[in-house]
């Protein structure tokens, strides 16, 4: 019996996304040219510029995959309670992203000045990923994880819940700056997890506070002093 394999054949515009998104993660995305990714896929400026115009093309492609997958992350289940399990999950979940995409938020105000596609589109995509985390909070409290709120302070946990996370990258980059070795680890970057946790701690509910107590020093980070 004779097995066939199907082949996938990455498409080009593909590979210049994959590639550009290594490259920005390795080096910064203002020490990289589109030069410096045509060349490391071995082709030419010419076909680059076929099928994006610039580098800022390149960056608001990725955003939007990126943005795809941080609503794959957050996207709810339906008929089912949230457990501290699920908290976690939606933690670790986005903390991922934030890993795979992690030269966007090391500068972000300065990717959102040089496109105001960009701009307009994270200011939406804040706005749907806070909804989100409100939502998940509210569903806590109504299984008990967490106590019951007020709406204005769930919003405002909301708030303070996103600031810690798309910030994170920020504070380890300056934290450690000036360091013989100032490389940003994965397991740095889901220390802010930790940050997260610490947050939520006050208004997690009695019966459910060891287990949290104790999920919690899985992310505690290193000492920055």
């Amino acid at each position: 019996m004779s097995v066939r394999f199907k082949w996938v054949v990455m498409k080009t515009k593909d590979k210049i996304i994959l590639a550009s998104l290594d490259l920005f993660n390795e080096k910064g995305e203002r020490n990289v040219t589109t030069n410096h990714i045509a060349a490391h896929l071995n082709m030419s400026p010419g076909n680059l510029y076929y099928h994006f115009r610039n580098k800022t093309d390149i960056i608001y492609e990725i955003f939007l995959q990126y943005e795809m997958l941080v609503d794959h992350y957050l996207r709810l289940p339906s008929n089912s309670d949230l457990t501290i399990e699920h908290m976690v999950f939606y933690l670790e979940s986005v903390f991922d992203g934030l890993w795979s995409y992690r030269f966007f938020h090391r500068d972000l105000e300065y990717l959102l000045d040089c496109d105001q596609r960009l701009r307009r589109d994270y200011r939406e995509f804040t706005m749907r990923c806070m909804q989100s985390i409100v939502t998940i909070l509210k569903r806590l409290q109504k299984s008990g994880v967490i106590v019951p709120m007020e709406d204005d302070f769930v919003s405002a946990m909301a708030l303070n819940v996103w600031l810690a996370i798309t910030n994170w990258m920020a504070f380890l980059k300056t934290a450690h700056a000036g360091e013989e070795n100032n490389v940003i680890t994965k397991d740095m970057l889901k220390s802010g997890i930790y940050q997260v946790i610490i947050l939520e701690l006050p208004y997690i509910a009695e019966g459910h506070k060891d287990k949290v107590l104790t999920l919690k020093e899985k992310y505690r980070p290193q000492p920055f002093v």
